[in-house]
């Protein structure tokens, strides 16, 4: 394996590489169950056809694709920038800083799942081929990034093992925070709730009661059951969400109905339904071990429905079909009382001109310890027993 030479190509769709091909490095052995939904050939197909990405949009395909011994031996999704939109490791302030000094930020290369916070392997490997082929994807992102004169390159949201591949390789290691959920092998959600403090565990069991209040019922729905019409009601929810949070929602309209016709088996959705009708919905993908919650809506307000639907229901689906993990997405300080833990996130960055490198490099060593000291603060905030805030009590 170590000695065969290896052969880069930029694809600019997904439809010139077979999905056996592409998920060979991106789900292997995975049967009916990808470890990370959003790397496999139909998500980012269903992106891509969808008009999601592409012109338009600011996200310009260009998957990188490795050969060595006429297979394909790793791959990963690139994509070309003209904007910091729709990525959640934030480097606005190294663009407006850069175009202050004179630069030009933007376009950029990034290797990432648009639109898409979730952790997981971006530098995709054919088993048996991690290092040759973590090598060849980082040293082809570089070298492209430098000869169509980009400013900089960004691999978002990876494991802390290709940070650190990648930080072997001369890019610079950034860490951020989110919130995750972690299931120690709770047999109900009576159990989850017998390991936080007396006082937590009251304001969860009055939120759930609160939110049953709303008057109606609460389905849990996936693969066959999900029907064309649960995603119309969802198309609201996200359209409302999208428009608060964005200014215009990320996905389009037929992103949704893609995914009903290829990945309906890998979504949960969650609906709270009023006379029949939905009135709120949470979109979860589901991974091997972990449970990713992606987007929640409504149409009517009910005093925390929001916590019930996206993250209680979310950690109830995960502790009955044995899942390590929910993924809430990005930021949300309000998820650690509700048992969402600070975990560190991983990205590399690699920029062209030396003088900004330097400087972005000084900002991320200081970032790194003030992300630790804030993770370790939070965390003994959080509503499990045994915390310091417990023992005051």
């Amino acid at each position: 394996m170590t000695g065969e030479t290896v052969e880069i190509e930029v694809l600019s769709s997904l439809a010139q590489i077979s999905a056996q091909d592409w998920d060979a490095c991106a789900a292997p052995g995975a049967g009916a169950r990808a470890e990370d939904p959003f790397t496999t050939h139909r998500f980012l197909m269903a992106l891509e056809t969808s008009g999601s990405v592409g012109d338009g949009s600011g996200w310009h395909p260009r998957y990188l694709v490795a050969r060595a011994g006429g297979q394909v031996i790793a791959a990963a999704p690139l994509y070309a920038k003209t904007h910091s939109q729709g990525e959640y490791i934030f480097d606005h302030g190294w663009g407006e800083a850069y175009e202050r000094a004179g630069g030009r930020y933007y376009p950029k290369h990034q290797i990432a799942v648009p639109f898409t916070p979730a952790t997981g392997r971006r530098l995709l490997t054919r088993p048996g081929y991690e290092p040759q082929g973590q090598s060849a994807l980082v040293q082809a992102a570089v070298q492209i990034t430098a000869e169509q004169e980009f400013s900089s390159l960004h691999i978002t949201f990876c494991t802390e093992t290709e940070s650190d591949a990648a930080a072997a390789m001369g890019l610079m290691p950034r860490i951020t925070q989110q919130y995750h959920w972690q299931n120690h092998g709770y047999a109900d959600f009576d159990g989850f709730l017998a390991s936080l403090s007396s006082r937590k565990r009251k304001a969860i069991r009055k939120e759930r009661t609160r939110a049953a209040d709303f008057g109606g019922e609460i389905v849990e729905l996936t693969g066959d059951a999900i029907q064309p019409h649960h995603w119309d009601a969802f198309w609201q929810f996200y359209q409302d969400t999208g428009s608060r949070k964005w200014g215009s929602p990320y996905l389009t309209r037929a992103f949704f109905d893609i995914l009903q016709q290829t990945m309906r088996d890998d979504v949960l959705l969650v609906l709270a339904l009023r006379d029949g009708h939905p009135i709120a919905g949470a979109l979860n993908f589901i991974g091997q071990n972990r449970l990713f919650g992606r987007y929640w809506g409504c149409i009517e307000h009910h005093d925390c429905l929001h916590f019930e639907l996206c993250y209680y229901r979310a950690m109830d689906y995960a502790i009955r079909h044995g899942l390590d993990t929910v993924e809430a997405g990005a930021q949300g300080e309000h998820k650690l009382a509700r048992g969402y833990l600070p975990v560190p996130t991983h990205s590399a960055h690699w920029i062209a001109d030396p003088g900004f490198a330097k400087a972005v490099d000084r900002y991320l060593a200081q970032e790194r310890a003030a992300t630790a000291h804030e993770i370790e603060v939070l965390t003994t905030y959080g509503p499990f027993k045994n915390t310091p805030q417990e023992e005051q009590q």
